[in-house]
């Protein structure tokens, strides 16, 4: 038996969704544990495009059961949508191939209404650039202990209560504060009642699972959402996500111990990007920045935002594996860089003479250091057709190594194009035992 945790070591898009799909068909239990429908997973299998939300996209293995954790917050209406449109293609998604734990909080109506009402009214520089999908108002709730629970649906009283609750007080902040529109309880209530015909018989505890499963010798693969940058205590705050996106979430977000935690792989992207506002030192604003987004085709897969591209940074890929304790690296995207005569990797930031070696806690500091480069020799040949590591060029095995020598960290996997079959696997992490 083998636990494993995939993390994103940047700002998300790392292209956590084919790894994780990757090492799905070493596992037997896929677990999602933190985060909202403001994050998407892409993959893209034997040419056919597939974009998962809320769903572990170990789905597409009919063998595989997923889990969705305590530490995700769900739209019930997203869900349902992503539940039925993977049985239009073919791929029933029923309580035996998926549950989701009574304890993850729900997203309401009106958390994605005061998440878009918010992000309004804020002046132009101090917006966030949240997705508007209620993810925050509903992790605000969450900690307020005002939060409605998936389980909640299952008992009518209690829903009922809460929900009345919820809505005078959610009234009172979009009609006074931000003059928008007032929710309709009656609505929300019989909205709700539909989705629990459909979620009840997903609905279970999945600590519980996860330890039989454990105690049954079975591998599992816990699938992050979002980046390093981007958890709530150790992010570039406030310019951040509104749960923690690091590996020791996958823990808690789920119910499993950490003692049986046997690796965690950090996604790196071999350039940087961002989607959204906040500090990005090695943003580039010039052709070489249009070149990256251009080839990387760097849109979110959930908003379809433009990505901000930059070179590496490798202050943030050494925070990510010093805050998730990485055992080992998947990069991806490395093929974009084919074809740029050199490379350059952020080693360390400046700001004031001084030399800063992680990401700052205050953000106006963040915002202001200025990247210390290296350069590398890149090189001229596609990569796309490469299966084998030994047939990349000695420029890109170098860059690899380069940065394996940066972090401390080793490589397991090199992606070298968008699809399954473009993923060099060097080492098996379900494979990898702490020492």
């Amino acid at each position: 038996m083998s636990s494993v945790v995939v993390v994103g070591t940047q700002w998300g898009d790392e292209g956590k969704g084919k790894i994780v799909d990757l090492l799905t068909r070493y596992a037997d239990f896929v677990v999602r544990f933190q985060g909202g429908n403001n994050a998407g997973h892409t993959l893209v299998v034997e040419g056919k495009k597939f974009v998962f939300h809320i769903i572990p996209s170990g789905i597409l293995y009919e063998e595989k059961k997923c889990m969705i954790g305590n530490g995700v917050i769900i739209d019930p209406r997203v869900l349902l949508e992503e539940i039925d449109g993977l049985r239009e293609q073919g791929l029933p998604v029923t309580p035996e191939r998926l549950m989701i734990s009574k304890r993850a909080h729900l997203i309401m109506p009106y958390h994605s209404r005061l998440d878009q009402a918010k992000e309004a009214a804020l002046a132009k520089n101090d917006k966030i650039g949240t997705t508007g999908r209620g993810i925050g108002p509903c992790y605000i709730d969450k900690v307020g202990r005002t939060g409605i629970k998936a389980g909640d649906l299952l008992d009518d009283s209690l829903f009922r209560e809460k929900l009345a609750s919820a809505v005078d007080e959610k009234n009172f902040l979009l009609t006074r504060k931000y003059n928008a529109p007032a929710v309709v309880f009656e609505e929300i209530y019989e909205q709700f009642q539909e989705y629990r015909g459909k979620l009840a018989p997903f609905l279970g505890n999945v600590s519980v699972e996860l330890d039989k499963a454990r105690k049954n010798d079975k591998n599992i693969l816990f699938e992050g959402a979002q980046g390093t940058q981007l958890d709530i205590d150790h992010g570039t705050y406030p310019f951040v996500t509104s749960s923690n996106t690091i590996a020791g979430n996958a823990c808690n977000g789920s119910g499993f111990g950490p003692a049986h935690i046997d690796a965690v792989v950090g996604i790196l992207k071999a350039y940087t990007t961002r989607v959204g506002a906040g500090p990005f030192p090695t943003e580039l604003f010039d052709e070489t920045g249009e070149r990256l987004q251009e080839k990387g085709h760097e849109f979110g897969a959930t908003t379809g935002r433009r990505r901000r591209c930059g070179w590496l940074d490798g202050v943030v890929a050494g925070d990510a594996a010093r805050l998730n304790g990485l055992t080992g690296l998947a990069i991806t995207k490395l093929d974009v860089l084919s074809g740029f005569e050199s490379l350059k990797v952020a080693t360390s930031y400046e700001l004031d003479g001084r030399i800063i070696e992680a990401m700052p806690s205050n953000i106006n500091e963040a915002a202001a250091v200025k990247p210390v480069y290296e350069s590398l020799q890149g090189w001229k040949d596609d990569i796309d057709h490469v299966r084998e590591f030994d047939e990349l060029p000695v420029q890109a095995k170098d860059y690899i190594k380069y940065i394996e020598d940066m972090t401390g960290v080793q490589t397991d996997m090199v992606s070298v194009g968008p699809d399954r079959a473009e993923t060099l696997l060097l080492r098996n992490p379900f494979e990898t035992k702490r020492n």
